[in-house]
């Protein structure tokens, strides 16, 4: 096979503004895996159709993924950057993978079970089979870990036990992943509720902190943050309010949840939502204008898609040509 290094993949949807949540969870962790292994980065733009979009924003926010990619660190030299869609091979896997998934596995999805709640009229086949295209685009590249959030771990686990049934089938032919999962940080909640994940499609707007917030609103933001009784700043899951803060605090500054714990001591809530607030907005400032800069030269961005999905695609055809090998389809 082609594989001289280990392989790192992930993926975004373009569906929206990302969130701190998808920042401190996956990209911002998505530079250091560069030195370490070949890296591919995807923006997903076929799984976002499994809800409706509108065309012209869905384009947009393409370029607008892209660029948040490059903006977060990640450099096009050393890493794969590119487009979904570009990469015809995604979906033809997906399909032959669809015939080794099982119903009753994709019914166990929790996201399918949300996703299906919260657009009921709309349940599509394909928001159905979405955690098979997954699996695709990480058995493509022969992948060997898989940055994700907690909440995709069960997509990886999925992934896993496909590239196990075929490999038991016709030996040697996927890579099966190990989902990496950031120890800190990996899930950031709801400002609004913190009993739920941080959601860029939360339709209460102080719920959420985007990456390309301005200063003025992210400080808001978390000043509106809702916290516990009582104004003891300590980790606690009795006090789920502080702790996402703390847990926000610690991934910007470094400092470990003991040390939030005695800077603040004798603080009230309000002067530690004022410092979340601040220390969040200075962190994202530098990534919020190298964005703008690489939004403005649309040239450089296409020819970025290009580059990654020409380079994505000769990684992409050698694992599909051995699957279609191993399954009897006729080869000319």
């Amino acid at each position: 096979m082609f594989k001289d290094q280990k392989v790192s993949y992930s993926g975004v949807q373009p569906s929206g503004n990302l969130t701190i949540g998808n920042y401190l969870g996956a990209i911002r962790n998505f530079s250091e895996y560069s030195e370490q292994y070949k890296t591919f980065y995807c923006v997903v733009d076929q799984h976002a159709i499994t809800v409706r979009q509108v065309p012209a924003e869905l384009r947009r926010r393409t370029y607008e993924t892209l660029a948040l990619y490059m903006a977060c660190g990640l450099d096009p030299e050393k890493n794969t950057l590119y487009v979904q869609s570009m990469v015809h091979e995604h979906a033809e896997l997906a399909w032959i993978l669809n015939c080794f998934t099982m119903f009753g596995e994709l019914s166990r999805m929790t996201q399918f079970k949300d996703k299906s709640a919260k657009h009921a009229d709309n349940i599509n086949a394909g928001l159905f089979t979405y955690p098979t295209l997954m699996a695709a685009d990480i058995l493509l590249y022969q992948t060997d870990v898989v940055p994700v959030g907690i909440d995709q771990k069960q997509h990886v686990e999925l992934c896993r036990d496909i590239a196990e049934r075929f490999n038991q089938l016709y030996p040697g032919t996927f890579t099966v992943p190990q989902p990496i999962i950031a120890k800190h940080g990996m899930k950031i909640m709801s400002l609004a509720d913190p009993t739920k994940k941080m959601s860029k499609s939360d339709e209460n707007p102080n719920a959420v902190v985007y990456i390309l917030d301005d200063r003025d609103s992210i400080i808001r933001k978390f000043k509106r943050a809702v916290t516990d009784s009582g104004s003891e700043i300590r980790y606690d899951e009795e006090k789920p309010g502080v702790s996402n803060l703390m847990t926000v605090y610690s991934c910007f500054t470094g400092k470990t949840l003991e040390e939030i714990e005695r800077e603040f001591a004798g603080c009230g809530y309000g002067d530690f939502k004022l410092a979340v607030g601040e220390v969040t907005a200075d962190a994202l400032a530098p990534v919020q204008n190298r964005f703008a800069e690489l939004l403005a030269d649309k040239a450089y961005l296409e020819a970025q898609m290009k580059k990654g999905a020409e380079e994505a695609s000769w990684y992409a055809r050698r694992t599909l040509a051995k699957v279609q090998k191993k399954l009897g389809f006729v080869q000319l």
